[in-house]
């Protein structure tokens, strides 16, 4: 996994890259379900939507 987003981040742009580490933190939540975790990917969804074409759903810390 490390060594594909490598590979994308010398040939892709940031915005792939970004994208793909936060679906994995994502992931990492849905098992832990940390709200401080949680509060993190917040702020990184929130700088990814900021600077990239695409979007990231908010997710819900409750």
């Amino acid at each position: 996994m490390l060594f594909v987003v490598l590979m994308i981040a010398f040939f892709g742009d940031s915005c792939s890259v970004d994208h793909l580490i936060i679906l994995n933190e994502i992931l990492s939540y849905e098992q832990s379900l940390d709200p401080e975790q949680c509060e993190n990917i917040l702020e990184q969804i929130y700088s990814y939507n900021d600077m990239c074409t695409s979007e990231i759903e908010i997710l819900d810390c409750g």
